[in-house]
């Protein structure tokens, strides 16, 4: 069920959307950095586990003080989205890593979640794209593709690793259109962020308990250092700024901004771990950057 558009729309500031846009490129892209820290003391499943209990334990005052009190279907509704935009979604692309799947294909492939957003937008939330937008929308694609290119091998992980990669990014952008359409879904938050949070931490404690890892965090300053970036920028900023962006704008302009995540990675990588830099990537974020600006203008 879609929401109903009202009969009159409220103005909003022409900045807001480039300062939320802004915020959302920087928390989704600079995940890489609490992951590459962490996942260097812990493995993959125990530092989801500790990104999501923490996320969760900080969250869950503040959304038992604030907002309205809510009933057990809502709860129920909210856990079935947290499974889906956090466990499933985290944790596939997290196990076809550990099955060798490439990192680079793996982020190709995540990086391609706006694409599914924008062809799922139409038929379930009756947002058409414009032939404009699709043309942008070809065009970042096309500039993600330039900027991951150096990094693309296939690898020799079994098929249906591979399977998981791509099932995680459509259970996402699924997820995605899901909580843009129903009203159900749409509680304060940091209500919502809680309830996420803390049902991906069962599930990837449990996940952790199964692989032999056991739920003790390694007391490492550099496990404590990336957890803390996943927690406060990874989750509370990344997620927060797109759950509200979805509320206000249309999916496929939202998740459009996500194509500017790999080459802002890379310039993340560039700054803080002396990765280098090649034309091609500059080439590729320009190119994005066009695509982006194609299909999120008014």
């Amino acid at each position: 069920m879609t929401d109903i558009a009202p009969t009159c729309t409220p103005q909003r500031h022409p900045l807001l959307w480039p300062a939320m846009a802004a915020l959302l490129i920087f928390g989704w892209s600079s995940g890489f950095i609490g992951i590459r820290y962490a996942n260097e003391e812990a493995s993959v499943f125990l530092l989801l586990f500790w990104r999501t209990l923490l996320s969760g334990l900080i969250l869950l005052p503040f959304a038992l003080a604030f907002g309205p009190r809510l009933g057990l279907r809502a709860v129920v509704a909210q856990m079935g989205f947290g499974v889906m935009a956090v466990f499933l979604y985290l944790g596939g692309f997290a196990l076809a890593i550990e099955q060798r799947v490439p990192t680079g294909l793996v982020a190709l492939i995540a990086d391609l979640l706006p694409l599914a957003i924008a062809a799922l937008s139409q038929p379930l939330l009756k947002e058409r794209l414009t032939a404009r937008q699709w043309l942008g929308t070809g065009i970042a694609v096309a500039g993600v593709l330039t900027v991951s290119f150096d990094s693309l091998s296939f690898g020799a992980a079994p098929l249906w690793a591979y399977g998981i990669t791509v099932g995680s990014m459509l259970v996402f952008a699924f997820a995605s259109v899901l909580h843009k359409g129903r009203k159900a879904l749409h509680i304060p938050v940091h209500q919502s962020l809680c309830i996420h949070t803390l049902t991906g931490s069962v599930l990837f404690g449990i996940c952790a308990l199964l692989a032999g890892d056991g739920l003790s965090p390694p007391m490492t300053g550099k496990f404590a250092f990336g957890i803390a970036w996943l927690v406060l920028i990874g989750t509370f900023a990344a997620y927060s700024v797109y759950y509200t962006s979805l509320r206000m704008f249309p999916a496929a302009k939202v998740s459009a901004a996500i194509y500017l995540s790999p080459p802002v990675t890379m310039l993340w990588a560039w700054a803080l771990f002396d990765e280098p830099l090649t034309a091609t990537m500059f080439v590729g974020l320009a190119i994005t950057l066009a695509g982006v600006w194609l299909t999120s203008r008014d």
